[in-house]
């Protein structure tokens, strides 16, 4: 009876119900940040440093305010609270004031009737500058955090030694659509802004505190999101377009071209890593050492975090009795660096999953077997020292990636060989090679963060059925976050008809779309929200709450229907507001590393299959084939989205991907410069979702956005290995590096 009940609501929690952004966004029609819109509405522009380096003597904005149709421009000076502003340390000017440290740092801000104009305005600016040299190399800029981690005996000796040097490049988040917002002043002498981001009152608390205005008086509300992968969590053109509406009294919309989107968000931090790892002769790890570096560039941003997950990962998902590890990230003068899909886990995993290549062959061992043979297990503990309490699918994650069917053989289509259309080869010269990688990557806010999530639940009758209203603050960025939210309302009240409000500062913080963390984290909000709702709907019935559940607009027990959700409303809402918060996490031991800090792992594997021709160095990445455990796919359809798409990204770090900066400055500010994979570059993917529930978390699911990025990009890698006899010690992969 329950069974068949349950049935009638569909769209719930592990079904795949249809986007509701999905055709919108398919088609065009959708409304993004850059389509906002205000009558009256003036434009901003921002000049930006030429130098990565350089002392500020004087700045005249005579000229720019002769422009016709020039309504302010704005220095340091116009900005009426805070000076500074960051993500974990306010470090970074709103606008340059003695100095500026990178390439492309804000120095004035005009606002303008056209978009034109704005720029012409801003080109007239008259800026002095000292320049300055630049520590470009981080190993000579100032240390910003150092974490170690430290776990049994730091002299242990080993039969079998491997030892490498690695570099990750710089990589871009490549959203498509670029930094946007639109800032309206409002009578309350506050201002109303309109902005794709990807943590509204993170931003909100940084805005206001640089405007000198509470926060109430500071409202955000989300615009269509082009995507963001964790550039979108620093502030860009936030407090400019703010600051140019205060002072005009008019509406400021900023919207950045795709060069300048270069210079308005952080990238993933470059990096160089050294390893080495001590095993017995049947290659069972007896130690791991490492020292990683990372680029912070020059401001803060989200690098405390990332330098810890650098080390807290660093060893990869294997059980290793005895590490020193070392990771630091310093101040440069290269562009800043923050948060990207998988935030420090990326850089440690292209290192660890080289070495265990490494160490495969020292010990006459196949590259899965080795791995196997190291893996973590439910009940071991993390170099940390923190036990991993859940499902541990490592070894079953390399078995599905091993066991996958072999990739189609190579094609006598010259198009389908390396350099494709361009018909470089006829098949001389190709050889095919595969290889695998497994990555681990912590879920949620770690350190003892107070990481939570507030949802506001409302069920009335609308129209003479039940529905739901649903108000978060979490940002939906293409993950399909609004859609999940929706099936866990249905799942949990048992009604079809649910609503999303628009994200906004009206209601509590929801967190940021990073990590990993919003299905688990709003997703647990909604669904305790909707267990307040639910559990006041079987108080006005005067039954034992416990035999009782709902479905398809019903109030339901053993016995049959007991009422009908629409009588037991009326005309009266019932309304939740619910805070949820995972379990609690812990600092790292500054001296030690020692601490719970992490509230789940995630796993992925890969084994790639690529095509390479050796004479001409370059690569076809024939198939991927992958494996991931998500606890519980939510949506099934989400999921393999999510997977495919890191994946992608992955590949892109692997063969292509790089912000090239030199001497400080960035050499490829486009698309046509930056490549990313294109539908063309992307194989055919294999995925294999298991479903191991975590106990500890809703529904018992994991988060998925990130592990596909981390473990992609060393197999690839290790597959051009297997076909070259090369190295490869550095991503991207170049030719160079495979002919050379």
């Amino acid at each position: 009876m329950k069974q068949l009940l349950q049935a009638r609501v569909t769209g719930g929690v592990g079904e795949s119900p249809t986007r509701p952004d999905g055709t919108l966004k398919a088609s065009g029609e959708f409304a993004f940040a850059s389509d906002l819109w205000a009558d009256d509405m003036l434009w901003g522009a921002t000049l930006r440093s030429p130098h990565p380096h350089a002392r500020i003597l004087g700045i005249d904005v005579t000229e720019a305010l002769r422009v016709a149709g020039v309504y302010a421009v704005l220095t340091e000076q116009d900005v009426p609270g805070d000076k500074r502003y960051g993500l974990e340390i306010a470090d970074q000017p709103v606008l340059a004031m003695d100095e500026v440290r990178y390439a492309g740092e804000p120095v004035a801000i005009v606002a303008a009737d056209h978009p034109e104009t704005a720029r012409r305005a801003a080109a007239r600016i008259r800026v002095e500058y000292q320049v300055l040299p630049p520590v470009t190399d981080p190993a000579y800029g100032r240390v910003l955090r150092h974490v170690p981690v430290r776990r049994g005996d730091p002299h242990v000796t080993a039969d079998l030694v491997v030892t490498g040097e690695y570099e990750v490049g710089m990589q871009d988040q490549a959203f498509l659509g670029p930094e946007s917002g639109l800032a309206v002043p409002a009578e309350d002498g506050g201002v109303d802004l309109y902005v794709a981001t990807q943590w509204l009152h993170v931003d909100q608390k940084q805005v206001a505190a640089c405007l000198g205005l509470p926060r109430e008086k500071v409202r955000l509300t989300l615009a269509g999101v082009g995507g963001a992968f964790g550039a979108r969590e620093d502030l860009s053109m936030q407090v400019h377009a703010c600051l140019l509406a205060l002072r005009t009294g008019r509406p400021v919309k900023m919207m950045y071209g795709r060069e300048e989107s270069f210079f308005g968000h952080v990238h993933r931090h470059p990096a160089k890593l050294r390893y080495e790892h001590g095993a017995t002769r049947d290659g069972r790890l007896v130690y791991v050492k490492a020292h990683i570096l990372l680029d912070g560039g020059a401001y803060a941003s989200s690098s405390m975090a990332v330098v810890a997950n650098a080390a807290t990962l660093g060893v990869g998902p294997y059980d290793v009795p005895n590490v020193v590890m070392d990771a630091y990230v310093a101040y440069t003068n290269n562009p800043p660096c923050g948060a990207m899909r998988g935030f420090g886990a990326v850089q440690a995993c292209f290192a660890y999953e080289s070495q265990m290549d490494k160490l495969a062959a020292a010990a006459g061992l196949d590259p899965v077997e080795i791995r196997i043979r190291n893996a973590l297990r439910e009940g071991a503990r993390m170099p940390t020292g923190q036990v991993v309490d859940g499902p541990v699918p490592v070894v079953e994650l390399l078995r599905r990636v091993r066991s996958a069917p072999p990739a189609p053989p190579r094609p006598d289509d010259p198009r389908l060989l390396p350099g494709g259309v361009g018909n470089t080869t006829h098949g001389e010269g190709v050889v095919r090679g595969v290889g695998y990688a497994i990555g681990i990557k912590n879920v949620c806010f770690s350190e003892g963060f107070d990481d939570y999530a507030t949802a506001r639940v409302r069920l009335e009758v609308i129209s003479g059925e039940p529905a739901v209203l649903v108000h978060t603050a979490a940002v939906e960025v293409g993950q399909g976050l609004v859609t999940v939210q929706a099936q866990i309302a249905r799942t949990e009240l048992g009604v079809e008809r649910v609503v999303i409000a628009t994200a906004d500062t009206s209601v509590g913080s929801a967190g940021s779309s990073s990590a990993s963390r919003q299905t688990y984290m709003t997703g647990g909000a909604v669904r305790a929200a909707c267990t307040a709702v639910r559990e006041r709907i079987f108080a006005r019935v005067g039954r034992d709450p416990a035999g009782l559940w709902l479905a398809g607009g019903k109030i339901l027990s053993a016995e049959g229907v007991i009422a009908d959700l629409v009588e037991v409303l009326g005309d009266q809402a019932i309304e939740e507001t619910v805070q949820w918060r995972h379990r609690p996490t812990h600092p790292l031991d500054p001296q030690t590393g020692q601490g719970d800090a992490h509230v789940q792992y995630a796993f992925a594997a890969h084994r790639a299959t690529v095509d390479v021709d050796v004479e001409l160095g370059l690569v076809r990445v024939v198939e991927i084939a992958t494996a991931q455990d998500v606890g519980k796919a939510v949506n099934p359809q989400a999921v393999l989205g999510q997977i495919h798409g890191g994946t992608a990204q992955g590949l892109g770090l692997a063969v292509m991907e790089e912000i090239q900066v030199v001497d400080g400055l960035i050499r490829n500010p486009s698309f046509t410069d930056y490549l990313i994979p294109t539908i063309l570059d992307v194989p055919p993917m294999r995925v294999e979702v298991l479903e191991m529930a975590d106990p500890h978390a809703p529904y018992g699911l994991r988060g998925v956005g990130e592990p596909p990025t981390i473990s992609s990009t060393p197999a690839i890698v290790a597959a051009i290995r297997a076909a070259t006899g090369r190295p490869l010690t550095r991503v991207p992969v170049r030719p160079e590096h495979i002919i050379g």
